[in-house]
């Protein structure tokens, strides 16, 4: 247990991880509510898919512009300013929904804008851990914490999000989640950061994109591993978005039966985060990341397919663990692999990667449910997802064969 929790003892990381906690649980609660309050409003598969596609296609967009202002400036202060813009945005959203001047466009507008605003965010804060630990042997836990922090947020969020929804209706959600980030902002101001070398070299947003690339030709399986997770990212991750579809057409439930599917997503994904949390950095191995995504995958086609609620719950929970077992270990991979004045660049294709071609698979999925149905959408999001993942894992097993023979 004290090995689980080691990158604890760095005083900067320890407010980080407190701040963060609090404001993703909020973080959360707002997701959830804006899937309820467009469905609810719309009733529209489609609508849902749009509204998730534009929170998150300026990260495709705008990603390798954010890493290299991360590389370039500041992390601490460029996340500070992200986290101040994340404040203003809550806050106007909870504003028009409590006033009930909001609309579906301008939900969507506001999505847009947090979007652009993570596209910044994101890539700072994942480089930013690395100077929140003095003891470099601590950073893939910390890492590992990290994800463990985001994961009992997903449980915790959409739980009490759930109870909020079905009892007050959407707006305290978007409130909680105005206030909760008080508590990051604050947490950044009292932390003690050194500041970093000064560069003789500062590339602009496309240089800097070419430099990662060309960082990224020379590491195979680096590339490998953001690829695969471009696939994943692409095919099987956008299932969420239909979720509150499942929920309220397929289960024939409110807003308590979404929490639950959100909540025990939550809870596999937290366990799965744990677990990589209490491992040594050297069993994080490719193997691992590959066996993964296909856990995740083959329980999201498992769900799509339950005929019970019950049974639904238990692959969901599985599909939550296979995939933060995915993202969190190919995250300590990047991480403990990428020289340090690539970081942010290098890290820039991951978020690429990982959300910035998910709203693609969401805008696909949406029109897809619309005119087959969320499961069987569903379904066909799980199966391609096991078709990439079982292609890299072939793909993989040929390059070990080849070192292996060249090694020789």
């Amino acid at each position: 247990m004290l090995t689980a929790f080691r990158s604890l003892q760095h005083r900067n990381f320890r407010l980080y991880y407190a701040g963060q906690s609090i404001s993703l649980i909020g973080t959360w609660m707002q997701r959830l509510a804006v899937g309820w309050l467009v469905y609810n409003a719309t009733h529209s598969a489609f609508l849902l898919g749009l509204v998730s596609f534009c929170g998150q296609i300026p990260t495709l967009l705008l990603a390798p512009y954010g890493g290299t202002v991360a590389d370039r400036y500041s992390r601490y202060q460029v996340l500070l300013i992200t986290q101040v813009a994340s404040l203003v945005q809550a806050s106007v959203l909870a504003w028009l929904v409590l006033s009930g001047h909001y609309a579906t466009w301008a939900v969507a507008g506001l999505s847009l804008l947090l979007g652009t605003i993570n596209a910044f965010d994101i890539p700072a804060r994942q480089s930013l851990i690395v100077e929140l630990v003095e003891d470099r042997t601590h950073l893939s836990n910390a890492i590992a914490l990290n994800s463990t922090m985001v994961n009992l947020a997903r449980l915790v969020g959409p739980a009490v999000a759930g109870l909020l929804l079905a009892r007050f209706g959407e707006g305290p959600c978007f409130v909680v989640n105005a206030l909760s980030f008080v508590a990051v902002v604050t947490s950044l101001l009292l932390m003690r950061i050194a500041p970093r070398p000064a560069r003789t070299h500062r590339p602009g947003a496309w240089e800097g994109l070419r430099e990662g690339w060309a960082y990224l030709s020379q590491a195979a399986g680096l590339r490998r591993q953001i690829l695969l997770m471009a696939g994943i990212s692409f095919c099987a991750m956008p299932f969420g978005t239909l979720l509150p579809v499942f929920a309220k057409d397929v289960f024939h439930g409110a807003a308590g039966t979404y929490g639950w599917l959100n909540s025990l997503s939550g809870l596999g994904s937290l366990v799965g985060a744990f677990y990589l949390a209490s491992q040594p950095a050297e069993n994080r191995r490719p193997q691992l990341i590959t066996y993964a995504a296909l856990v995740f995958c083959a329980s999201i086609v498992a769900f799509a397919l339950s005929p019970q609620l019950g049974l639904a719950l238990v692959f969901i929970t599985l599909g939550g663990a296979g995939m933060m077992l995915f993202i969190a270990g190919t995250n300590t991979a990047i991480q403990t692999n990428v020289a340090d004045h690539m970081r942010g660049r290098v890290l820039s294709y991951y978020v690429m990667a990982f959300q910035g071609v998910q709203p693609l698979g969401a805008l696909l999925g949406g029109w897809l449910a619309r005119h087959i149905g969320a499961p069987h959408t569903v379904a066909l999001q799980g199966a391609a997802g096991l078709a990439v993942a079982v292609a890299f894992w072939q793909q993989g097993r040929q390059a070990e064969g080849r070192k292996q023979v060249a090694v020789r």
